[in-house]
């Protein structure tokens, strides 16, 4: 009964200002994208090899012979771009508003280390199809780290696996992309926890304790 009360009081009961518009919404909008994007990347990681010669055909497979297997799959793809769609509109809200300062920084820098986790995710998505767009992705991006001095090679050639792009990568970003989800949704938590604690911002971008429903 005191977890029923207490995820009763976090999402249902939780008190807001009077004055907030439709646009406070997106913070709520791309969790809600985050968990679709959980749930349909665990049922295509069932049937995905991560094998630079068979990972394009595990797809190819999955959206033609799985059933509601297109359906899965373009809704975990197109699903990403939605979630930053969201994701972008809350920061832009935050920045417009001032919602960044104090007492609400600690909301803020939790915000952006789970955007910067999401560039990543994302960008280690996008290369498990390993098409011509995947491969040439992750040679231009992987190299970037060459630029690095003096230690800049040895990075590259860890993420690599390999003195070369090729199956071990496929397999590294494989492990990324399932694992850092999970990373995102804890700091989530946080980023609810901080936010419950302080309250919501508003237009006026004032501290109020009272008129809220």
């Amino acid at each position: 009964m005191f977890l029923v009360k207490v995820l009763k009081d976090f999402f249902f009961t939780y008190p807001t200002p009077v004055n907030l518009s439709f646009i406070w919404n997106f913070g709520v909008l791309s969790f809600v994208y985050l968990i679709i994007q959980v749930v349909t990347g665990i049922f295509i990681s069932m049937h995905f090899i991560a094998d630079g010669f068979n990972s394009f055909f595990s797809i190819e497979d999955f959206v033609r012979n799985i059933s509601f297997g297109w359906f899965l799959r373009y809704l975990h793809a197109n699903g990403a771009s939605f979630f930053f769609a969201c994701v972008f509109i809350h920061i832009i809200r935050n920045l417009y508003f001032k919602s960044y300062k104090k007492p609400r920084e600690l909301i803020w820098n939790t915000g952006i280390i789970i955007f910067i986790i999401m560039v990543v995710t994302a960008f280690t998505g996008y290369v498990l199809p390993w098409g011509q767009m995947s491969f040439w992705a992750a040679t231009v991006i992987t190299n970037l780290f060459t630029a690095i001095p003096f230690i800049g090679f040895y990075i590259t050639v860890w993420l690599w696996g390999n003195f070369s792009v090729g199956n071990v990568l496929v397999t590294r970003f494989l492990t990324f992309h399932f694992l850092l989800p999970f990373l995102i949704l804890l700091l989530v938590v946080i980023h609810f926890v901080f936010l419950h604690l302080v309250g919501s911002s508003n237009k006026l971008n004032i501290l109020i304790k009272f008129d809220k429903i």
